[in-house]
């Protein structure tokens, strides 16, 4: 019995953590979307795309970030609300 209510414990566990409505879910996209492009330095005129990943990891929503030819990865740490924005990646073309 005991071994039953603890993989049901395990189970519902990782579910906790996450927001608890489509609403909640929209707000992380949007919180994650608008930190990361608020990172990225280009011209007003530069075509910038943030591509949200739909739910991020446990601590972490990411984002694939273009502008212009770079690609970069921003990372938003859920717990404290705040993003990062890797270097471009090198162009895969040129190696």
């Amino acid at each position: 019995m005991k071994q039953g209510l603890a993989a049901i414990g395990l189970a519902v566990l990782p579910v906790m953590a996450w927001p608890s409505s489509d609403e909640a879910w929209d707000a992380f996209r949007t919180a994650v979307a608008q930190s990361c492009r608020a990172l990225v330095e280009a011209p007003a005129s530069a075509s910038v795309a943030v591509e949200v990943n739909p739910f991020g990891s446990e601590s972490y929503g990411a984002a694939l970030v273009t502008a212009g030819s770079d690609r970069m990865v921003c990372i938003y740490d859920k717990a404290a609300g705040t993003a990062e924005l890797t270097a471009p990646f090198a162009d895969a073309a040129a190696q």
